[in-house]
């Protein structure tokens, strides 16, 4: 429904002057804000925004400090922190608190990063069954693909403001990218302005000077009559001086846009590796305890390449990916291989010291790299000198990586690097990856993240581990294609089969060669239909 056609009767929930409070810092101040009827809202905004307080305001699981909710029909608030059974996986109680949301009669969901633990294959069924989802909707997510899927409006959480935006998520970024650039030749405009204002004052007050000292002849003429007119003159220029000060005064001043730094990391042990084998698979399997996770994987890893693992949850992509790391019968590695491994525990990070501190421990960049790719991530200024112990999880993460990134590493091997990060911090590590010159082996469900890094796909599943050069929408069309090929070969073969029955007709009719001859065309007609 269009924002013209809503009205107060299609209106489920209205707030207005919220404002929420940590300690004394202001976590968010709303105006104003409204849900109507079949609304699919998106909320984005950088960790520790307050999207996740803003949905339990909405809900009326929190009072805000000041401001008012009113809601005209029922609620159901899907939460991020997820208890049960702990003899479930992660994804397994993520589908329960999703089946049990939906199965609510009610009006509006508030989904609060709903595909957190899920595989692929549970994306996509989490997707169709929002998009037939009979009620309004908010989800916070951090999965592109997913806000592209399902979203008609994106809501956008900074700096305590909330900011409209109508489309999906791509077309959000495309407006922010629009109002970059404008920012971008605002800026330059104004200082070309102010650079020309600046050189005309400069003009005008040497002019001025120069007009308080009489030339020797116009002393010896008649200086009665010249230091009137002289000073008159000066008295106009000064005035015109003053009048361009007044206007630079006047001129809206226009911040600088923080651009993205590029950042050029080389180290020798790069080159050591590039285009050359240096990780090896032959003949492995696959166990989980009794389970059989794949038989007989045969792949390998080149220098500068960048695998994305995928496959569904149970599949086996960790256990392959701690093949790699650790070590395994059948798995080799080359001796100029270095290693970094990512994992969800973030062991490696010292608590007690700074984010910069533990970016550097491992640096074989200068600190003015590990400082680029520390704001690329978030971290600007003084934040680098924040304690570790004080961060929150998405900020441990980006510390970790950013460790990882700079570090005297060729291969790096990373396990759900995306889970806890914000959309912004997702983008920063998209552009690390691709940029990053060494090897990159991860395990994703992020499919935004995967088609945009990933040039070859380890698909595990069917208990094998299939390898694919290319990236993620290639494989994905790849894998669309056998049943037309098998079609085509069958129908080639039935062909093949027509035309030696007629042959034989020709030369010897029976009626067991016309049953077999009506047969054929029988299933020909059917593969062609």
């Amino acid at each position: 429904m269009s924002p013209d056609t809503k009205g107060e009767d299609w209106m489920l929930l209205k707030a207005n002057q919220l404002k929420v409070f940590r300690k004394d810092r202001l976590l968010f101040d709303i105006e104003e804000l409204a849900i109507y009827q079949d609304d699919r809202i998106g909320l984005v905004g950088t960790n520790g925004s307050g999207k996740t307080t803003l949905l339990h305001v909405l809900a009326g699981q929190e009072t805000p400090d000041s401001g008012t909710v009113a809601a005209t029909a029922t609620c159901t608030l899907l939460p991020q922190l997820k208890q049960g059974d702990v003899r479930k996986s992660g994804g397994e109680m993520t589908q329960t608190y999703i089946e049990r949301a939906l199965s609510r009669p009610s009006a509006l969901l508030l989904a609060d990063e709903p595909t957190t633990h899920l595989d692929t294959e549970h994306i996509e069924w989490l997707e169709d069954k929002l998009r037939h989802y009979q009620g309004a909707l908010i989800v916070v997510s951090h999965d592109r693909a997913f806000l592209d899927a399902i979203c008609t409006e994106i809501w956008e959480l900074d700096h305590g403001q909330l900011h409209h935006y109508k489309g999906n998520y791509t077309h959000f970024a495309q407006q922010k990218e629009l109002a970059h650039r404008q920012q971008v030749e605002a800026y330059e405009a104004y200082t070309q302005k102010k650079k020309q204002l600046e050189h005309a004052l400069e003009k005008k007050k040497k002019k001025a000077d120069k007009a308080t000292k009489l030339s020797q002849k116009v002393k010896s003429s008649g200086p009665k009559i010249a230091k009137p007119y002289y000073a008159n003159k000066q008295k106009k220029l000064q005035k015109t001086a003053k009048s361009i000060e007044t206007r630079m005064e006047k001129l809206e001043k226009v911040e600088k846009v923080k651009d993205i730094q590029p950042i050029q990391m080389s180290q020798h042990t790069m080159k050591e590796t590039a285009s050359r084998n240096i990780l090896r698979v032959e003949n492995v399997d696959g166990k989980a305890g009794d389970k059989v996770l794949w038989k007989q994987a045969n792949v390998e890893v080149r220098g500068g390449d960048k695998v994305g693992i995928i496959g569904n949850n149970g599949s086996g992509k960790t256990t392959f990916l701690r093949m790699l790391v650790n070590g395994h019968p059948g798995v080799t590695r080359s001796e100029a291989v270095k290693l970094a491994y990512f994992r969800q525990d973030l062991s490696g990070l010292k608590a007690d010291e700074s984010i910069l501190q533990n970016a550097l421990k491992e640096a074989v960049q200068d600190e003015t790299v590990v400082r680029t790719v520390l704001a690329r991530l978030g971290f600007r200024g003084d934040d680098v000198h924040k304690p570790v112990e004080v961060l929150s999880g998405g900020e441990r993460v980006k510390t970790m990586l950013a460790s990882l990134l700079v570090s005297d590493v060729n291969v790096l091997m990373l396990d759900e690097p995306t889970n806890f990060l914000d959309l912004a911090a997702v983008e920063a590590l998209e552009g690390l990856l691709k940029d990053y010159p060494g090897a990159v082996v991860f395990v994703s469900h992020d499919r935004r993240l995967i088609e945009e890094v990933a040039t070859r796909i380890f698909h595990i599943h069917e208990e094998r581990i299939e390898a694919f050069d290319g990236t993620y929408e290639a494989y994905k069309q790849k894998e669309e294609k056998p049943a037309v090929t098998n079609r085509e070969e069958e129908l080639l073969l039935i062909n093949m089969q027509l035309s030696e029955v007629l042959s034989r007709l020709s030369i010897e009719p029976s009626q067991e060669l016309e049953e077999a001859f009506q047969a054929l065309l029988k299933q020909k007609k059917s593969l062609e239909s």
